[in-house]
């Protein structure tokens, strides 16, 4: 085996072939692949070959979307027959939210270049004549979808690799692995040592039993999933080599499809059988589990009612073999937490139809720095260590369990939780908080109260909650209201070098010491990488906090970026150690003033401006700044004195009618601020320019900040698309993110947030449009579950133009 390589990937499954494909494709040919057995051992080579655009997420439709365009033209690539079957798919409804889920996905995969088609039962039959229809609505038809052999595609990628000069090593097990001081990794195998500069993880149900080769844990569990294949079946011998379309029935959970002259049926069951927990076995590639056809036996009596020809004939075989899990069921893709140039690449339930786009994007994360787009819900660093064993088991089952659920906008599922809880949990449980999870953390959602209207928690449209969530922003607009947001990710920048580094990091001016910025920090091509805000606390001492699900994300991104060529930093995360109150509302003042000594003018404590004040038994860090538009504060609280604070306020504030707020309301108030939220409105794909951001980018300040000479081109050029705010003219359905923007026959945009304004009895949609677009009066349309509504560009922000209320 050769002793040195660029790239070293771990796993010749469909992924891991896929990323070495794709690294030569990029140029990198000095590229090795080990696998412990045979390619395909694992995972791959029982997978049904389902090769599916739908779904509900905007990356993942993309990545899939990738994926099935790779395959229609890899086998006359690389000479080698992948027996790839593009019949099309139809997916049944047999409710009107399923109808709703349909016509949203529809519109994303026609604003990627793909045309989906809802159809009516009339129209399915004439696709699929041996399916039962008495019940359902309608279905969605996707003409690129079909079926591939993965043992196959696996040996084509590795071809397609081979033949630009990659190598590729079986039985060939990887046994140890260090990071090296010089730099790079020594990969121990079974046939000898290997050093390279980069490593990919794309062990697959392995993966962390590789992972934790380098000390790192990754949440994946092993899941069972069976499908059958009947005997053959004489109505399609008789159709000759006319293949029927895929058949998915989501509302009952199952996919069937034709397999040569019979069919194959793969039910997703509300009970999933976990196996492995005490450690995966030494030696288990094509093997399988034990049949359990009594797990599925339901599912197959609905399909056979579905398709009564599927039980004219007997089942032939049965596959039940291990697929990996993550807690929500997408991959663990990105770099690892542990060392430099290390890659994850794994836990791919629907590996398959993933392998093509996630090679791609693993191998512009090792060339390039960076994907070409924004991949964050597949991105490792989105789970953070609170996701153990335990987490990851209770998740995957769900997740297993609703694989075919609708995907709504807003659902708080209940698995592995709580998670985590701030000390307030019960408080504020008394006081009516229904909880959803962020991050790990419980989070009041909003405040429910008895004689609340009944109805759907989840829904495309407006669901029950609705009416708390007015109630909500109502008491926000006109007293004062309290909001706990636990999980705040915090740092501490301190040492003499700690301005000079911070300024080489965002795209903004520093704040002066007592003041607070919104920052953006930016990768090399000026896409947002973060938003944090920045407050500097002394000349050497700064806080910088952001989203709670980025606290691993931008720790990496910091500590990755760490120098002391400025001077001494250090780099404290302080996440744990403080919890956050936000309190708002014109009275929020007159609150504040009865708990704490400090002085909270205009003159002494102005919008912006961050000071340390006494209140209980202790000093928070107080910030006049929010998220809501409103006058009002957050309160960083050491954990230990949260719980004192909370109860101090609650108390000061009751004769000035203090409420209770929920991240609901919040969305809608920072959606009349035009707030953008981070991995919604900001993403790597948009770079500040294009957020009309420009006032928080100083393109002529001294510091050289990463991203200033692509945004220097752009500023130049100017950007081809901007953010605005969209007034809606909606129905009893907002616009939900990724909606499509449209002008007469044109797709001009992209919605990335959406809902109900309360203060200003407005429906709104953020959006990215293209730049001739973004004047304010522009008269455009969103498409909201298939119907077009007029939107009218706006000028941001929609509420408060001027500021007036955090001002005052």
């Amino acid at each position: 085996m050769k002793g040195q390589a660029r790239v070293v990937v771990i796993g010749g499954g469909a992924v891991g072939c896929s990323a070495l494909y794709h690294l030569t494709r990029l140029g990198w040919t000095d590229v090795v692949l080990l696998e412990r057995d045979e390619l395909t051992a694992g995972s791959t080579w029982h997978a049904a070959g389902n090769c599916p655009n739908f779904s509900t997420s905007w990356s993942i439709l993309k990545l899939q979307r990738y994926s099935t365009g790779l395959y229609r033209g890899l086998a006359q690539e690389v000479g080698y027959d992948i027996n790839y079957h593009v019949t099309g798919s139809i997916r049944l409804a047999h409710s009107a939210d399923r109808v709703d889920e349909f016509r949203h996905v529809q519109a994303q995969a026609s604003a990627q270049g793909t045309d989906f088609e809802l159809l009516s039962p009339a129209q399915i039959r004439e696709r699929h004549p041996f399916l039962v229809l008495d019940d359902i609505r309608a279905g969605l038809w996707d003409p690129t979808d079909g079926d591939i052999d993965p043992s196959q595609l696996t040996q084509a990628l590795a071809k397609g690799a081979r033949d630009r000069g990659a190598s590729v090593y079986r039985h060939t097990r990887v046994t140890a692995i260090r990071e090296l001081d010089s730099g790079g990794w020594r990969i121990e195998t079974t046939a000898g040592a290997i050093d390279s500069e980069y490593v990919i993880n794309a062990a697959g149900y392995r993966g962390a039993e590789v992972a934790a080769l380098i000390g790192e844990s990754l949440p994946i569990v092993t899941l069972s999933h069976q499908y059958l294949l009947t005997e053959e079946i004489p109505e399609l011998i008789a159709r000759g080599a006319a293949r029927l379309p895929l058949v998915r029935d989501p509302d009952v959970s199952y996919y069937l499809r034709q397999e040569r002259q019979a069919l194959l049926l793969g039910p997703y069951e509300s009970r999933g059988e976990a196996h492995w927990l005490a450690g995966l076995p030494a030696e288990f590639a094509h093997q399988l589990f034990a049949d359990d056809l009594g797990r599925i036996e339901s599912y197959i009596e609905a399909a056979c009612a579905r398709v009564p020809i599927l039980g004219s004939v007997g089942v032939k075989r049965v596959i039940n073999g291990p697929i990996p899990y993550a807690p929500d069921g997408n991959p663990l893709i990105g770099p690892a937490g542990v060392g430099r140039n290390f890659f994850h690449c794994c836990a791919f339930t629907f590996g398959i139809i993933q392998a093509g786009g996630a090679g791609r994007i693993i191998a512009e994360w090792v060339v390039n720095g960076e994907p070409d787009w924004d991949v964050w819900p597949v991105d490792c660093r989105r789970y953070l260590p609170f996701a153990n064993r335990a987490y990851t088991l209770a998740k995957a089952l769900e997740t297993y369990q609703h694989e075919y659920g609708i995907g709504y906008p807003q659902e708080e599922r209940p698995a592995g939780r709580p998670a985590k809880t701030s000390p307030l949990y019960q408080r504020l449980s008394a006081q009516g908080a229904v909880f959803g999870a962020r991050a790990g953390w419980e989070r009041a959602v909003y405040y429910a109260r008895a004689g609340d209207p009944a109805g759907a928690d989840c829904s495309f449209r407006r669901p029950h909650w609705h009416h708390a969530v007015a109630r909500e922003c109502a008491a926000v607009a006109g007293a004062v209201a309290l909001l706990e947001l636990p999980g705040f990710t915090k740092f501490e920048i301190a040492g003499a070098g700690a301005a000079r580094w911070i300024d080489h990091l965002v795209a903004g001016a520093l704040p002066r010491p007592g003041r607070t910025a919104l920052s953006y920090f930016c990768s090399p091509r000026g896409g947002i990488v973060s938003e944090m805000t920045v407050s500097q606390l002394a000349e050497d001492r700064f806080w910088l906090i952001s989203a709670a699900a980025g606290e691993r994300h931008d720790e990496q991104w910091l500590t990755s970026h760490l120098s002391q060529r400025f001077g001494p930093v250090t780099l404290v995360n302080l996440t744990a150690r403080f919890g956050s109150l936000i309190v708002v509302g014109p009275r929020s003042r007159e609150l504040l003033a009865r708990v704490t000594e400090a002085d909270l003018s205009n003159q002494s404590f102005p919008w912006l401006a961050v000071r340390t004040i006494p209140i209980a038994y202790t000093e928070a860090l107080a910030m006049r700044v929010n998220y809501v538009g409103e006058l009002g504060w957050e309160l960083h609280v050491p954990v230990e004195h949260l719980l004192s604070v909370y109860e101090l306020l609650r108390s000061a504030g009751e004769s000035l009618g203090l409420a209770h707020f929920g991240l609901y309301a919040m969305e809608s108030l920072r959606l009349e601020k035009c707030y953008r939220s981070w991995k919604a409105d900001l993403t790597t794909e948009y770079t500040p320019l294009m957020a009309s951001l420009d006032r928080f980018v100083r393109l002529d300040k001294e510091a050289d900040f990463i991203g200033r000479e692509a945004l220097r081109r752009e500023a130049v050029s100017g950007p081809k698309e901007r953010f605005v705010p969209l007034l809606v003219a909606a129905g009893d359905a907002d616009a939900s993110a990724v909606s499509i923007v449209w002008r007469g026959a044109e797709r001009v945009g992209l919605v990335t947030s959406g809902g109900y304004g309360y203060r200003l009895n407005r429906s709104i949609a953020l959006a990215y449009v293209q730049a001739g677009l973004s004047e304010p009066g522009t008269e455009l349309e969103v498409e909201i579950l298939g119907e077009r509504r007029r939107a009218l560009v706006a000028r941001e922000p929609l509420y408060d133009p001027h500021n007036q209320r955090l001002r005052e």
